[in-house]
């Protein structure tokens, strides 16, 4: 450029930048100065990195995408050929693709990124950063395996530079993508790979720490993606030692920690978010075991954590850890009986998902809803409904083993309504489908759970006891609390059955005591009526007095509280069936109600991957039960930032 051409652009420039930061800026005064530096018909470097400002100008003040595309596109087209301009080149092609993504075009940036991804090959930082963000496309649109071959480039192309950091990150977040696949023996061999390289050839203490947060998160999420809720207590309590030091007072920030060198400019989450995300894996492993109360506590605290961070920056992975602790929560209320907090709950949830952008989270979300609003009207008798719910779950889901719970709440739906033969359809559908996902010990157990249920109902009490023994023996291994206290109960209910009251007597005192420690009202209520008969024939008057008043106890709860959320007008959700879930219902007239009977839910702990919750229904003594799988993987959310 000439001497004058310089001064001009320079001064524009300044201009630019001056309207940009001024209280309050002047976006449109902004944009017009670089506009006007194209008039000078500057060189193709100019040109090409005021097309990206004026794209990153409009992304970031704007809602005019279009124009900012166009920019951004033109940007790319000008700087993809140019040598020695790699951080226009790269952060054009990076942004374009983000953009794209917001549009749900990832077709379109999938081709942008692989260029990009070609031409970064010299230059570790961008290299690595384009293949995370091409990966996570890939993961987004659910092309697991494409993702994770794009990782493996990552892990080969750091082993080269000898950047032992960013190939910590690459290996593990190509285990993460291998949880989601299910692929149990590959996740177990790359974080076996990984442990060794975090623990000895990393150096800086604070990056180590958070690395060791990353595969900690992704061990526990791996053990109980098995139902192994015993063996993940180790590395659960490595994981909360770690982030309470890295939210000690102490603590560098993250600017400090990663703003060192380029190669370590990248990290998984921010500390604040990983506290919330640590919160949440915790609440997962108590649902799993059966410490309802725990499970509260700490989704209350997780949930005042997202919404401090909200009030300061609101990410959409905020709304991802919300929708994810809102659905344990549900499960909370279902299972200690508050039905009237659960479906304002489900109403709430349903309201995070509808506000995500592009209703993102609704798309992800909606068949675990569905499921929700299913165990919520099998509690209040509506089995209709709750069959409709399970079999919307069933058509909009593509995961395997949300699909399978869903079929088992349709087997106790058909076994509470004396559908035999569609029972036995769905209980030979279900075997089937088990014997694909026969890695998870909670997901076995409740299998086996629903077939001794099935075989007590047909009065079959030898094969019903043979069933439950297995259920007993696999819950009893991984300390599955709720599942050991449901088996053991409908154990007891069979002795009774035989007229054998000491082992009927024997199997029911623990199942109370378990009941009483998660608490779980279902459970106590059945105890309590199975109690009740054992000290009649024992000729126990006093007991049976006072085991009689605890079933009445029990039971008046369950029903006052069945009686106050049918009048909330978020029970009209039970009516959703495809779609976008609807606005609540104002009006009581059109609300479904339920039958005269309650039939109380009793929850047992079961899971793969996520907690899994059955519930067992008991109206007077006749049994029946629900399942639930509480949603969502962490790990597919997010990969990096």
């Amino acid at each position: 450029m000439t001497s004058s051409q310089d001064a001009c652009y320079i001064s524009l420039l300044g201009l630019a930048e001056y309207f940009r930061t001024s209280t309050p800026p002047d976006i449109k005064k902004c944009i017009q100065c670089l506009q006007a530096l194209f008039t000078f018909k500057p060189p193709l470097k100019v040109e090409a990195r005021t097309h990206l400002q004026l794209g990153q100008i409009l992304m970031a003040y704007t809602k005019n995408t279009d124009l900012a595309k166009n920019h951004l596109e033109q940007a790319w087209i000008l700087s993809e050929n140019i040598n020695n301009f790699d951080d226009v080149k790269f952060d054009t092609a990076s942004l374009l693709a983000q953009l794209y993504q917001q549009q749900d075009q990832s077709s379109l940036a999938k081709p942008v990124l692989r260029k990009a991804i070609e031409l970064s090959q010299h230059n570790v930082y961008w290299h690595c950063k384009l293949l995370f963000q091409l990966a996570q496309t890939h993961a987004t649109d659910k092309e697991y395996t494409l993702a994770s071959e794009l990782l493996a480039v990552g892990v080969e192309s750091t082993d080269e530079s000898n950047a032992t950091y960013l190939k910590s990150l690459f290996l593990l977040s190509r285990a993460m993508i291998m949880m989601i696949e299910r692929k149990t023996n590959d996740v177990l061999a790359i974080l076996n790979q990984a442990s060794p390289i975090i623990d000895h050839s990393i150096q800086n203490v604070h990056l180590k720490e958070y690395l060791k947060v990353f595969f900690y998160v992704l061990q526990v999420c791996h053990y109980l993606q098995l139902g192994q809720v015993k063996t993940v207590k180790t590395s659960l309590k490595m994981l909360q030692q770690s982030i309470q030091t890295i939210i000690a007072p102490n603590w560098p920030s993250d600017e400090q920690i990663f703003g060192q060198n380029n190669t370590e400019m990248f990290m998984w989450l921010p500390k604040e978010q990983l506290y919330v995300l640590v919160y949440l894996v915790t609440v997962s492993h108590s649902m799993m075991a059966g410490y309802m109360d725990k499970a509260q506590k700490y989704t209350e605290k997780a949930l005042t954590q997202i919404e401090k961070l909200k009030s300061q920056e609101n990410k959409p992975i905020l709304a991802v850890f919300q929708i994810i602790l809102l659905e344990h929560i549900i499960m909370c209320r279902l299972v200690m009986g508050n039905k009237s907090l659960a479906i304002k709950e489900i109403a709430l949830a349903k309201d995070v998902c509808l506000s995500s952008s592009n209703k993102f989270l609704l798309k992800k979300h909606a068949p675990q809803l569905h499921c929700l609003l299913g165990l919520y009207a099998m509690s209040t008798s509506l089995f209709e409904h709750a069959e409709k719910q399970f079999y919307a779950c069933i058509q909009e889901t593509t995961e395997r083993e949300l699909k399978l719970f869903a079929n088992l709440n349709l087997a106790i739906v058909y076994l509470r309504t004396k559908r035999e033969q569609d029972l036995r359809n769905i209980l030979e559908q279900i075997q089937q489908e088990n014997s694909q996902c026969s890695n998870s010990q909670a997901l076995m157990g409740s299998f086996y759970y629903v077939q001794g249920l099935n075989a007590f109902h047909k009065s079959s009490f030898h094969e019903a006891k043979r069933f439950l023994r297995e259920t007993l023996k696999m819950a009893n291994a991984e300390d599955l609390n709720r599942l050991t206290s449901c088996s053991l109960v409908l154990l007891s209910h069979v002795f009774l059955s035989i007229g054998n009251s000491k082992e009927s007597m024997n199997m029911v005192t623990p199942a109370m005591q378990l009941a009483s420690k998660i608490p779980d009202i279902h459970v106590q209520l059945w105890g309590s009526a199975i109690l009740k008969d054992l000290h009649r024939m024992l000729k126990e008057p006093t007991q049976e007095i006072e085991a009689y008043n605890n079933h009445v106890h029990f039971s008046q709860n369950l029903i006052a509280d069945q009686l106050k959320c049918t009048k909330f007008p978020e029970h009209a959700l039970i009516n959703w069936f495809q779609g976008d879930p609807p606005l609540p219902m104002l009006s009581q007239d059109l609300l479904v109600q339920p039958t005269a009977t309650i039939v109380a839910p009793v929850a047992v702990a079961s899971g793969s991957g996520v907690p899994m919750v059955v519930q067992q229904q008991q109206q007077q003594q006749q049994q029946g039960g629900t399942f639930v799988r509480l949603p969502g993987t962490l790990n597919q959310q997010v990969m990096f930032q």
